[in-house]
C-alpha cells in the first residue's frame, strides 16, 4: 500500500538524542520496581498521608504479598481484581500479582454493585483486593456474592496511616469502617503478608503474557477489557521515561492524585515514578485544598493530571497562599487542554505542561508534546519512540491520507494491546493489519504534530454535514465568562441532529443563554449553529476529572422519550 507518511515527518521535531525507533521491552512489569529497589533501596518510595516507606521496604512487602497470594492458590494466568484508591496497598498488590505471573484487573471504586458484578464475571477474577471502608467494602461484598470470586483480601486503611492519624481515624471514623468476619473467604492483608517473602519463581514471557486487563470507559457501549502484555506496559513506562529526559534516581517527587486504576495514572504517574526511583506522594482522592496544601508543603516536582484539575487550581480564590514553584514538569491527558488553562498554570508555577494522548488499548500513551523542543498549543504532540501514526480515510480505514487532511487517527507500536478479553470480533474491528483504530478524528501538520478534532462516535450529522463538537466547544471557550463546556448532538426536526451546549461559568462571571448563543453564532458557520444551550452549576465528570458526555446524552434521550 502506498503510504504518504512513511517518512515520519515528526522526525524533524524529535528531542535531541532520542531515537525514533524503540524495540519492545522484553522485561516483566515487576522489574520496574525491582530495578529501582536495587539502585536506591533506602530512598523514599511512597508517602501516604505522611507515612513514608522506602524502596527496600516496599520491595520486601511485594515479595511477602506475592508469597501470600501463591499460598492462597493464585498462580500464573489467574486474574485478581484491585478495587482500591491510591494507597500503598494498591502499589504492593499490583506488583505482587504481576510477580507471580497473575493478571491485574483494575476496578473503579465508584462503580455500582451491578458494574462491579459485570466486570468480575466478564474477567472471571478469582480474588478481589479492597479496603475496609464500608462504602467500598459493602459494595464489593454484595457484588461478589453473584460471582465466582473465591476470596476477598481486606486491607485496613488505619494500618497504612501514621500512628497519630491511625488512632484518630479509628475513633472519629469508626462508623465508616467495615469489620468483615475473617474466614477462609475473607482474608486480612496482614495475614496475607505474614510470611518470609520468598515467592516461588515464575517464568514470564513479556511479549505474550497478559499483565493487565484494563477495561475501557464504556462511554460508547459496554466496557471491554483491553489485554495489555508485560511488554506493552513496560515499554510504555520506558517511553514516558525517555520523553521526560534526564532524571536522577531518588531526586524527584511525583504528586499522584489521579487514581492508579486508571491506565493514564498507572503508567504516567505510578510506573513512571517508580522507574525513575522517585518518591510518590499518594492522595486517595482529589480535594483541591488538600492538593494545594501538599504542593506547598511537600514540594513535588512532577504532576500528572487532567485539564480540569489544572483549571481548578488556576481558579482557586486564595491561590496566593500557596507556593507552587516546585513543580517542574506536568503531563496533561484524558481530555483536550485549553490554551488558557495551560498558559496560566505554567505562569503560576514556572513549569512546563505538555499535552499527551492515548487510549486504554495502548497502555495508554501514544503521543506527547516534547518536553525539550517545540510545544505546540492545541496539539497532542508527536509519536513516542517506536510509534507510527497515520491519518486514515473516515470511510476506508485502510486508506492513508496526505498530511493536512482530516481523518481517523490510527497507530501502531510496541505498547498496543494484544486484543480485547474474550471479544475476537471487537478485536478484529479495532486492530487492522496491526494498526489500532483510535476512533478519534484529526490531522497531522507538516512537522508531524497531531491535532484532534473529535471522536468518531461524537460527530453530529446536521443536514447531512458533519459537525464536530470540539469545534463548537473551542469557540465557546473563547468567551471569557465560560469555565467548562460540553457539546453533544440532539435530535432536530429540520436538521436531523443539531449541537446542544452545556456550559459552566467562571466564579463571579455573568452571561445569559442568548448572549452565549449569539457569541458562538458570530464565530461558527450556519451548519454548526447551536440549537440549545444550558448554563449549569456543574458539569458531569469521570472519576479522574475528565468532562463526561454520556450522562448528558442519556439525560437528553430520556427527556425526549418522555415528550414523544
Amino acid at each position: 500500500m502506498n503510504n504518504p507518511q512513511q517518512k515520519r515527518p515528526w522526525g524533524k521535531s524529535y528531542p535531541e538524542g532520542l531515537d525514533l525507533d524503540l524495540p519492545p521491552v522484553e522485561k516483566p512489569v515487576h522489574s520496574i520496581l525491582e530495578d529501582s529497589v536495587a539502585i536506591v533501596p533506602n530512598a523514599p518510595c511512597l508517602d501516604f498521608m505522611g507515612c513514608k516507606q522506602t524502596y527496600g521496604e516496599i520491595g520486601n512487602l511485594v515479595n511477602r504479598a506475592a508469597e501470600g497470594l501463591q499460598k492462597l492458590g493464585v498462580d500464573k494466568g489467574s486474574r485478581v481484581g484491585l478495587c482500591l484508591p491510591n494507597s500503598p496497598f494498591y502499589v504492593i498488590s499490583y506488583f505482587a500479582i504481576l510477580k507471580i505471573g497473575a493478571t491485574v484487573v483494575n476496578f473503579n471504586p465508584l462503580y455500582t454493585t451491578e458494574e462491579l458484578n459485570h466486570q468480575a464475571n466478564d474477567s472471571d477474577i478469582c480474588m478481589m483486593i479492597t479496603l475496609d471502608v464500608k462504602m467500598l467494602y459493602d459494595k464489593v461484598e454484595n457484588a461478589m456474592k453473584k460471582t465466582n470470586v473465591k476470596r476477598i483480601v481486606v486491607c485496613s486503611l488505619a494500618e497504612a496511616l501514621p500512628t497519630v492519624k491511625s488512632f484518630l481515624y479509628r475513633i472519629f471514623k469508626r462508623s465508616e469502617i467495615a469489620h468483615p468476619h475473617i474466614d477462609e473467604r475473607h482474608i486480612s492483608f496482614e495475614s496475607l503478608i505474614d510470611n518470609g517473602g520468598s515467592p516461588s519463581p515464575v517464568s514470564i514471557d513479556a511479549l505474550k503474557d497478559v499483565a493487565i486487563i484494563q477495561y475501557t470507559g464504556g462511554t460508547t457501549g459496554i466496557p471491554k477489557g483491553a489485554m495489555l502484555t508485560h511488554s506493552n506496559v513496560s515499554t510504555n513506562a520506558l517511553q514516558v521515561r525517555l520523553w521526560l529526559g534526564k532524571v536522577t534516581p531518588g531526586e524527584e517527587k511525583f504528586l499522584c492524585v489521579l487514581p492508579f486504576f486508571h491506565v493514564f495514572a498507572m503508567t504516567a504517574a505510578m510506573n513512571m515514578g517508580l522507574i525513575t526511583g522517585s518518591e510518590l506522594i499518594l492522595l486517595p482522592r482529589f480535594e483541591l485544598d488538600t492538593v494545594l496544601k501538599i504542593i506547598n508543603e511537600k514540594h513535588p516536582t512532577i504532576f500528572t493530571a487532567v485539564p480540569t484539575i489544572y483549571n481548578a487550581i488556576n481558579n482557586h480564590p486564595k491561590l496566593n497562599k500557596y507556593d507552587l514553584t516546585s513543580i517542574k514538569f506536568c503531563i496533561s491527558g484524558g481530555a483536550s487542554l485549553p490554551i488558557e488553562v495551560k498558559e496560566r498554570f505554567e505562569n503560576l508555577t514556572g513549569c512546563v505542561v505538555v499535552e499527551g494522548y492515548g487510549l486504554s488499548e495502548s497502555s495508554p500513551v501514544l503521543t506527547c508534546n516534547p518536553t525539550r523542543g517545540v510545544n505546540k498549543t492545541g496539539s497532542i504532540g508527536i509519536p513516542f519512540p517506536g510509534v507510527d501514526i497515520e491519518i486514515r480515510d473516515l470511510d476506508d480505514p485502510k486508506k492513508s491520507l496526505p498530511q493536512g487532511e482530516r481523518g481517523e487517527v490510527v497507530a501502531r507500536g510496541p505498547q498496543v494491546m494484544a486484543g480485547y478479553w474474550n471479544k475476537p470480533d471487537d478485536t478484529a474491528e479495532t486492530i487492522i493489519d496491526g494498526w489500532l483504530r483510535t476512533g478519534d478524528v484529526g490531522h497531522m501538520d507538516e512537522d508531524g504534530y497531531i491535532f484532534l478534532t473529535d471522536r468518531l462516535k461524537d460527530v453530529i450529522i446536521c443536514s447531512g454535514y458533519k459537525v464536530y463538537p470540539r469545534t463548537v466547544e473551542d469557540v465557546l471557550y473563547l468567551n471569557p465568562a465560560i469555565d467548562e463546556v460540553i457539546v453533544i448532538g440532539i435530535n432536530d426536526e429540520y436538521r436531523g441532529e443539531a449541537p446542544k451546549a452545556f456550559v459552566k461559568l467562571k466564579n463571579g462571571a455573568t452571561a445569559t443563554v442568548d448572549e452565549l448563543i449569539e457569541f458562538a453564532g458570530e464565530r461558527l458557520n450556519p451548519i454548526e449553529k447551536i440549537a440549545e444551550l444550558e448554563i449549569r452549576d456543574e458539569l458531569p465528570k469521570t472519576l479522574i476529572g475528565k468532562l463526561s458526555k454520556k450522562e448528558l446524552v442519556a439525560e437528553e434521550k430520556q427527556k425526549r422519550n418522555k415528550s414523544a
